[in-house]
């Protein structure tokens, strides 16, 4: 019996009926599930809103998948969280005022981040991609627990970061690099910091690439066998830590301005989706200036030639400069593969990855593919 199709509908409506039910469990502990400066950027009306457009989608989208029999098992989880979510206040949940704990998580960071980034790419990749690939494709659950991951515990990896910075930062004082960078205009601090951090952060990835150790954390990025938004997501905790400490130590040390490093902080959220997004856009010259899709898919690249090159994630001046540039003059040129060489060193799930590098660099029986 040949295998039914995914259907779109059925799981566009699981996702929004879960994440329906995590706003509405945000709304119910917001001490506990949001984060306190996350919370600064939106307002409660915006939230309801929003919480109202994704339960609208998941009943309608649900309702349309089930009574096409296509994943109706899915499409019901999309319902059936949607309705829990009705029945535990829905857009009309009300909370007490927001207490102070040491410790929150992020939920409501995922769930915003989340609907926001499927909103935007999901139809891009659709229209303007390079590689006609589903956004169910194999592995996108594992790159959605990242993402979960990342964004969940963003407090607890800014914390980690904090700590390993901080006391270096202290005693390595520059009173008059910091007064001359400070005396800046913001604008000009933004982009200085856009070319330190990147420089910082090629020179950790090339270690990352050149040290087997290192690369043990860091082949979990790259095992990822198709290329969209989405897979920028899987990065194993510690390389996180590692790789924001050590973009965030020169920033502290010379003393750039609070909005500089936000607006900096900004730039990477964005540029991370997009270098990874699957966007077969011609950017032409901008592609010298800025990193890129292509520039940045030539990286993941399951080619010989390809493995030792293109480490910057904003400016491609910085692989220039350390020799690392490299990039098909023709635009039409994209790597046919993508995913480490030797795929049965990484396994599948983000539990087992974790667990991956600490095995000595065994191989695995079940492995990304």
């Amino acid at each position: 019996m040949p295998r039914k199709h995914r259907s779109f509908f059925a799981y566009a409506s699981a996702l929004l009926g879960l994440l329906s039910l995590m706003a509405v469990l945000c709304f119910h502990f917001p001490e506990l599930l949001t984060s306190k400066e996350f919370r600064a950027v939106y307002s409660e009306q915006f939230a309801r809103h929003l919480l109202l457009v994704g339960l609208s989608a998941a009943f309608v989208l649900g309702t349309l998948a089930i009574l096409r029999d296509r994943n109706k098992r899915i499409a019901l989880i999309g319902v059936g969280s949607a309705t829990l979510a009705v029945l535990l206040g829905g857009t009309n949940v009300q909370f007490d005022a927001i207490g102070k704990t040491p410790y929150s998580l992020g939920l409501d960071w995922f769930v915003i981040s989340l609907f926001f980034s499927a909103l935007v790419f999901v139809p891009l990749e659709r229209y303007l991609g390079k590689r006609r690939v589903s956004p169910l494709r194999p592995g996108w659950r594992t790159d959605v627990a990242y993402f979960f991951m990342s964004h969940v515990l963003v407090q607890f990896i800014l914390i980690l970061v904090t700590a390993s910075t901080s006391t270096i930062a202290g005693l390595a004082a520059f009173p008059v690099l910091k007064d001359a960078i400070q005396s800046l205009p913001v604008w000009a601090q933004f982009l200085i910091a856009v070319f330190v951090a990147d420089l910082a952060q090629a020179l950790l990835h090339r270690a990352y690439h050149n040290v087997p150790w290192l690369w043990r954390f860091h082949a979990v990025h790259h095992s990822s066998r198709e290329m969209d938004w989405l897979a920028g997501s899987r990065i194993h905790f510690i390389e996180i830590v590692m790789t924001r400490s050590a973009v965030l130590l020169p920033l502290l040390i010379l003393g750039f301005s609070a909005p500089a490093v936000n607006a900096y902080v900004i730039l990477v959220g964005l540029q991370a989706v997009l270098a990874h997004a699957n966007l077969g856009i011609r950017f032409g010259w901008l592609e010298y200036l800025l990193v890129l899709p292509r520039y940045h898919h030539w990286h993941h690249a399951r080619h010989k030639d390809y493995l030792d090159v293109n480490y910057a994630i904003h400016l491609p001046l910085v692989d220039m400069l350390m020799g690392t540039f490299r990039l098909p003059p023709r635009q039409e040129d994209w790597p046919e593969e993508y995913g480490v060489m030797k795929l049965e060193t990484v396994p599948r799930g983000i539990l087992r990855q974790h667990m991956m590098p600490f095995q000595g660099g065994r191989k695995f029986d079940e492995y990304v593919d």
